[in-house]
C-alpha cells in the first residue's frame, strides 16, 4: 500500500474517523446494558406478588443469552460471507438498523404495555441489535486491517472510550438520583446520535485520498478520476512496499504510481479462510484468552464488590466509579499504548505467555470484597487494593487485546488483511462468550 506525502493532512482525519468508528460500534450496546435497572424495574412492576422470584423473567440471563448467540453466529458468518456482500451494505446498513432499533427502544419508554409483550419486544430488540452489531464490528475490523497497525490501536481505543461514556452516564445518574425511566430515555437517545455521527464518518471515508490509497475496494470510476501525476513534479511519496517490510521508502511520485500500476496487475485471488487462519491462529487464540479472562470476572463478579475504606457507605458512587470507569479508563490507556509501544513482538513466545498469565487476575479479584460469598475468604478488603488490581487487570486487557488485533493483519498478505480482521472479530466474540459462561461457575465458587 502507498501513502503520498501530499495526503498527510488527511492522515490525521482518517485516524479521527477510525477512532470515532470504534467508539460507535460499542457505545450503543454499552448504553443499552447501562439501562439494566430500567428494564428490571419495568418487568417487576405489576407482576403477581405471589411470584417467589424477584426477577420472574430472568432478564439478565436472557439478555446475555440473546446477546451472545447472534454475536457468535453472525461474526462467524461475516468471516465467510463478507466477500459476497458489498462493504457499504454491511456497514452502513447495519448502522441504519441499529439507529432504528434504538429509536424504537426510546419510544417504548413512554409507551405503556403488558409486561409479557414488553419482554418479548425487548428480547427481539436485543437479538437484532447484536446481530447487526456483529456484522458492523466484523466488517470494520476487516476494513481497519487494511491500514497500518496504529489504526487498529485507534479503533480499539475508540471502543474503550465508549465504555468510559457509559460509565460516566451511570455515575451521574446515581449522583443526581434520576429515576430509571428518565435515565433510560437518555441512555437510548445518546446511541441514536452516536450512530448517526458514526454513519457520517463512514460515508466521508471513501472521499479521503489517504483511505483510497489503502482500501482495495475502490470502484473503477473512482480510480479513473484520480489525479494523474505530472512527469516534472518533484513531490515525494512515501511508499509502504507489499513485501511485508514495515518500513517506508521515499521515492518520486511518478515512480510510485508506476509501482502501483504493476502491483495492481497482480492476481487478486485471496486466500481461503482456513489458509488465513493457519497464519493468525496464535493471535486468534490470544485475543480469545484475553477476553475470556476479562469477561469471566468483569462485570459479573466485580459489580458486586462492596466498598471498604475510601468509599464506605457510598455504594452508588463506588460501583460506577471503581468497577466501570476505572476499568474503562485503564482499558483505554492499555489500548492506546499499542500505538506507541508494540512489545512483545509478533514472533516472541512471551506474547502468548503474558496473555495466559493474566489468569492470575481471576482469583485476585475474587478475593476482593465481593458480596455475597460463602466459600472464599476476603483477602483484599480495602478499596485501594481493589482499585490497583482492577487497574492492572484492565490495562493488560486493553493492551494485549489491541496488540493481538493489530498483529494479525500483519501476518498475512495485504489482500488477506480484511479476512484476518473478520476472523479475529469472531475469536474476540468467542472469548466474550466463553468468559460470560465461565462467570456463572465462578459465581457459584464464591
Amino acid at each position: 500500500m502507498r501513502i503520498c506525502k501530499g495526503t498527510s493532512d488527511k492522515h490525521g482525519l482518517v485516524a479521527v474517523i477510525f477512532f470515532l468508528l470504534g467508539m460507535g460500534t460499542l457505545l450503543p450496546w454499552n448504553f443499552f446494558i447501562t439501562a439494566m435497572n430500567y428494564f428490571t424495574d419495568r418487568l417487576r412492576n405489576g407482576t403477581d406478588s405471589s411470584h417467589s422470584q424477584s426477577d420472574p423473567y430472568m432478564f439478565e440471563n436472557m439478555m446475555v443469552l440473546l446477546a451472545q448467540l447472534p454475536l457468535l453466529l453472525f461474526t462467524l458468518l461475516n468471516s465467510f460471507l463478507y466477500q459476497h456482500i458489498a462493504e457499504k451494505m454491511r456497514i452502513a446498513g447495519s448502522m441504519v438498523f441499529i439507529f432504528l432499533l434504538f429509536i424504537l427502544t426510546a419510544i417504548l419508554v413512554k409507551v405503556k404495555m403488558d409486561q409479557d409483550q414488553f419482554f418479548s419486544i425487548t428480547m427481539a430488540t436485543i437479538w437484532f441489535i447484536n446481530m447487526f452489531g456483529a456484522i458492523l464490528q466484523g466488517s470494520l475490523f476487516g476494513l481497519v486491517g487494511k491500514l497500518p497497525p496504529k489504526f487498529s490501536s485507534l479503533f480499539m481505543s475508540g471502543q474503550a472510550v465508549a465504555g468510559i461514556f457509559s460509565g460516566l452516564a451511570m455515575l451521574l445518574s446515581n449522583i443526581f438520583k434520576t429515576d430509571s425511566e428518565s435515565s433510560a430515555l437518555g441512555y437510548f437517545i445518546t446511541p441514536c446520535v452516536a450512530t448517526l455521527l458514526t454513519l457520517c464518518c463512514y460515508l466521508i471515508l471513501p472521499h479521503l485520498r489517504f483511505a483510497q490509497l489503502h482500501l482495495e475496494n475502490v470502484s473503477p470510476k473512482t480510480a479513473d478520476t484520480r489525479k494523474e501525476p505530472s512527469a516534472d513534479r518533484s513531490e515525494m511519496v512515501k511508499v509502504k512496499l507489499d513485501n511485508g517490510d514495515n518500513g517506508f521508502d521515499i521515492i518520486g511520485e511518478t515512480e510510485a504510481c508506476q509501482k502501483l500500476n504493476v502491483l495492481q496487475q497482480e492476481p487478486e485471488e485471496k486466500s481461503t479462510v482456513p489458509q488465513v487462519f493457519k497464519k493468525i491462529w496464535v493471535m486468534a487464540l490470544c485475543v480469545t484468552c484475553v477476553f475470556a479472562v476479562t469477561l469471566s470476572v468483569f462485570p459479573a463478579i466485580t459489580v458486586n464488590t462492596k466498598s471498604s475504606g475510601l468509599f464506605e457507605g457510598k455504594e452508588n458512587i463506588f460501583v460506577p466509579l471503581c468497577s466501570f470507569i476505572v476499568f474503562n479508563v485503564m482499558d483505554w490507556i492499555g489500548r492506546s499504548l499499542t500505538s506507541r509501544l508494540q512489545w512483545p513482538s509478533t514472533k516472541s513466545n512471551l506474547f502468548p505467555l503474558f496473555v495466559v498469565l493474566r489468569v492470575v487476575f481471576i482469583p485476585a479479584l475474587m478475593l476482593c470484597n465481593v458480596q455475597p460469598r460463602f466459600n472464599l475468604p476476603v483477602f483484599f478488603n480495602h478499596d485501594v487494593a481493589y482499585i490497583i488490581i482492577m487497574s492492572l487487570f484492565a490495562m493488560t486487557s486493553g493492551y494485549f487485546a489491541s496488540l493481538a488485533m493489530s498483529y494479525a493483519p500483519q501476518l498475512v498478505r495485504p489482500k488477506d488483511a480484511e479476512t484476518a480482521g473478520a476472523l479475529m472479530t469472531f475469536f474476540l466474540t468467542l472469548g466474550l462468550s466463553l468468559g460470560g459462561a465461565l462467570s456463572f461457575g465462578l459465581k457459584k465458587f464464591l
